[in-house]
């Protein structure tokens, strides 16, 4: 009820309603006391209504089927509302149906809650869908560093039982295994060369050979081996020329 978009689709239907003037409201009231009846019948059983649902839903969803629910919800939605709409008609126009017409007005209520709820319950099954999660920029790695060295990845470290994480913003030895420290660099893009490293692609300013491996510069200082069995990894990199 405190969503302004509730209000102005109320506000919305009261207009309708008052235009068309049904049920005889036409004829019955002005234009403008038939804005309000219809505004003030539209809003309190779309309150009740609301009250019903907020109540009922978590007893019924868990419990019945999609059609059983409707059904249940629309037939308290009635029994809620008939009191409501009873009540405005005799402020509006001193109206109190005589015992021979109840059948027949209980007859409407319901069926009108019914059919609302269903419609209602069809358009959140199809509109309110859930907001997809935004895709994630930064890798999961770096929630483990204190936020003055979050930045750009460019290297990872094995030490003993922990891993050496290099940004562009500083280093930080966490308690973490390296292969899992690779796992969680992602979308950066990188690779492992050595078993005690990996460098992100974007990090590595030259590479040079050394033997029967190379060496690699990063960005910002330091250097990192590279082994023998890492090198086919480096060259279909493009790190380094065939």
């Amino acid at each position: 009820m405190g969503r302004p978009v509730t209000w102005a689709v109320l506000a919305g239907a009261a207009v309708l309603l008052a235009i068309l003037g049904p049920f005889g409201t036409d004829e019955r009231l002005r234009a403008p006391l038939r804005l309000v009846y219809w505004l003030a019948m539209v809003t309190a059983t779309y309150g009740a209504g609301l009250a019903v649902s907020l109540v009922l839903w978590p007893l019924v969803q868990a419990r019945l089927s999609r059609v059983a629910m409707v059904l249940a919800l629309g037939l308290a939605t009635g029994a809620a509302i008939t009191p409501v709409i009873t009540a405005l008609n005799l402020i509006a126009f001193g109206y109190w149906p005589p015992l021979a017409d109840w059948p027949a007005l209980l007859a409407q209520f319901f069926a009108i809650a019914v059919i609302v709820t269903a419609v209602i319950q069809t358009l959140q099954g199809h509109l309110a869908q859930p907001a997809a999660a935004p895709e994630r920029t930064a890798p999961v790695l770096l929630d483990r560093l204190p936020v003055d060295k979050r930045g750009p990845l460019l290297a990872l470290s094995a030490e003993d039982h922990y891993t050496r994480i290099r940004t562009a913003r500083g280093e930080e030895l966490v308690l973490i295994r390296l292969s899992d420290a690779i796992a969680e660099t992602a979308p950066t893009l990188g690779l492992q060369v050595h078993r005690s490293h990996w460098v992100a692609v974007a990090g590595v300013a030259a590479v040079r050979r050394q033997g029967d491996g190379a060496v690699i510069t990063l960005r910002g200082g330091g250097e990192l081996p590279v082994s023998r069995r890492y090198m086919p990894d480096i060259r279909t990199a493009g790190l380094l020329p065939a």
